[in-house]
């Protein structure tokens, strides 16, 4: 039984240092944010277009 919680043990070490590692590359990649806002609301808008035109006409797109 000892040796299951020193596998567990050294599991939850080896997910911490994981864990560390994916946050120390997440932040030295540069920011995506603003691309992916404006690429957001822009789907957001062509589908409330999509969705407030009559049936049978086409949304005029700028």
């Amino acid at each position: 039984m000892y040796s299951h919680i020193q596998l567990a043990q050294q599991h939850i070490a080896e997910l911490h240092a994981q864990a560390d590692a994916h946050r120390l590359a997440a932040d030295a990649r540069p920011p995506r944010r603003e691309l992916r806002t404006r690429v957001g609301w822009t789907l957001v808008e062509l589908g409330l277009r999509l969705a407030s035109t009559p049936n049978g006409t086409k949304p005029a797109l700028a």
